[in-house]
């Protein structure tokens, strides 16, 4: 006769396990409206063996383009300067040598010297002060015809301006022949150096002892 197990008596067998909550269903995580809804622009994996393409950044994206405008290297990468025909390259500066030619050749035409010919100087006519490109007109008239000593007493500023802008001249035209892409990059310093001479030249014209520099 087998012997019946009596309240708190001590059994070899092992507990039972903890009753675990049930798996919730496909729509209990937002609701009962339906399954959660799916990632917007899902990507694909890439293929075995091949790399995924890169993707542009979107719209507003610190490094894409502005709205309307294509990728910088939709249509290819740009075409060297070097492989655009000789004319093209020469359009530039000869067109501004061009165009401060026909200036000059009009100044030279036209004397400044006399009245009525150009508008005088808002600065010398309401405060009598001479500003640094007064004397200007009268000094490119005499460069001109030759007149070095006249066109220096009229505005030395502006015919050192002559010779930089004669240098600046060549060198883009001897870059353009040679197919070399003409950049000038003047760091803040060098901004605040012409500044500075603009400024000393000012003052020292319209000092007693700068009567040299006034026209």
């Amino acid at each position: 006769m087998d012997a019946q197990p009596t309240a708190g008596a001590v059994t070899n067998d092992p507990p039972a396990p903890p009753d675990r909550p049930a798996a919730p269903g496909p729509g209990a995580a937002h609701g009962a409206e339906g399954p959660a809804p799916a990632p917007v622009n899902p990507r694909p994996a890439p293929s075995p063996g091949r790399a995924a393409a890169p993707v542009p950044p979107p719209h507003g994206h610190p490094y894409a383009p502005p709205h309307g405008h294509p990728h910088p290297y939709a249509h290819g990468p740009a075409r060297p300067p070097r492989n655009r025909p000789l004319a093209l390259r020469l359009l530039a500066p000869a067109g501004t040598l061009a165009g401060v030619a026909a200036a000059f050749a009009y100044v030279g035409a036209v004397d400044p010297n006399e009245p009525g010919h150009y508008p005088v100087c808002p600065l010398l006519r309401f405060t009598g002060l001479y500003c640094p490109g007064c004397g200007g007109l009268r000094s490119a008239h005499a460069f001109v015809h030759g007149d070095l000593p006249t066109a220096l007493g009229a505005n030395a500023l502006a015919v050192a301006g002559y010779g930089l802008f004669a240098v600046l001249i060549v060198l883009w035209l001897v870059r353009a022949v040679r197919g070399t892409p003409m950049r000038v990059d003047l760091s803040p310093a060098w901004w605040w150096g012409i500044g500075a001479v603009l400024a000393l030249f000012t003052l020292v014209r319209n000092l007693p002892f700068g009567s040299a520099l006034v026209p």
